[in-house]
């Protein structure tokens, strides 16, 4: 079928409706079942919701969300308030995005269209992982409010695989370079930034790679300064030991950087991570048999000769 002729059906299905004065929005919940509905925002739907009396087009696209037993009749409903912007909508499309791997989409289109739709995005962001969460981080990066700032630079990234998608838009909307690089950064803001910066050096096929990162030499470097001055903790151990990793592994090219600049980060990771405080700490940490653990082991802290695993790897142990 021609993606072109994606939704298509769904419109003629709401037009016909719609050209019905007395027809209610209960007589379209089984009407979709046997139709493909696109989850993303759709031209077609979109001009069905346009072409009605808005009144009514927003009563059943509130109705089809509230009530609705079938899915598509409910992402059709969604899509109704998406071509929308009425604020009083707000909660109800946070609630409905709350199951956000397949309502994800439509709820961060109709959320950027209202006013407060950033708090909106942000609030249903700190709630939903997966799929549902690159949806609506996306969403809050492309908005790209000052007030959403604070929270994408310390809790977009919840560690996901698919952080990958979203992590360079993050780094650049909310302007990580010029956060990182204050005296003043925060604990929470160091960390993230470690976070954004282990996912972006190996992200290819995803979303933005250091090597397509212009800061990335001086974000990575004030990185590793900060983190000099944090405390040690068994994460921030391991963060900084694969970033240093990656940008061993790779041509300097491939890490943004220079050689010389390269060389110099990777030189400032390893003089953290090989001070005794920060030795004991990821030494403690739990699961020291896990299947992570061993990769770690094998293929990180093998590569960069890390002391404080040279027992683990003299000795086989896993």
């Amino acid at each position: 079928m021609d993606r072109r002729l994606y939704g298509a059906d769904v419109a003629v299905i709401l037009d016909r409706h719609f050209n019905e004065p007395d027809a209610q929005a209960s007589e379209l919940v089984d009407a979709f079942r046997d139709v493909y509905v696109p989850i993303h925002r759709n031209d077609h739907i979109v001009a069905a919701a346009l072409r009605a009396d808005r009144q009514r087009m927003r009563q059943t696209g509130r109705w089809l969300v509230r009530h609705s037993n079938d899915r598509n009749a409910a992402t059709v409903g969604l899509a109704l308030l998406a071509a929308d912007s009425a604020e009083d909508d707000i909660p109800l499309i946070q609630t409905i995005g709350l199951l956000s791997d397949h309502f994800g989409p439509l709820a961060a289109e109709a959320l950027q269209r209202r006013h407060g739709g950033a708090e909106a995005l942000q609030w249903l962001a700190e709630r939903v992982a997966g799929w549902g969460r690159v949806y609506v981080v996306e969403a809050l990066c492309r908005q790209a409010a000052p007030n959403s700032r604070a929270w994408l630079l310390r809790h977009a990234c919840d560690g996901d695989y698919l952080n990958g998608y979203f992590a360079g838009k993050v780094a650049t909307t909310a302007h990580l370079h010029e956060a990182i690089t204050s005296t003043d950064a925060d604990d929470e803001l160091i960390d993230h930034a470690g976070r954004l910066l282990r996912i972006m050096a190996d992200c290819d096929g995803m979303g933005m790679t250091l090597e397509h990162y212009p800061p990335a030499p001086a974000v990575l470097a004030a990185h590793a300064a900060h983190l000099a001055q944090q405390p040690p903790t068994a994460n921030r151990y391991i963060d900084a030991a694969i970033i240093a990793n990656y940008l061993t592994a790779k041509p300097p090219k491939r890490c943004g950087c220079t050689a010389e600049q390269r060389d110099r980060i990777v030189q400032h990771y390893l003089a953290v991570l090989d001070q005794p405080d920060w030795r004991n700490a990821v030494r403690a940490r739990p699961g020291p048999t896990s299947n992570f653990f061993a990769w770690f082991v094998d293929h990180v802290a093998a590569r960069l000769r890390l002391s404080a695993f040279s027992d683990v790897a003299e000795s086989g142990e896993r």
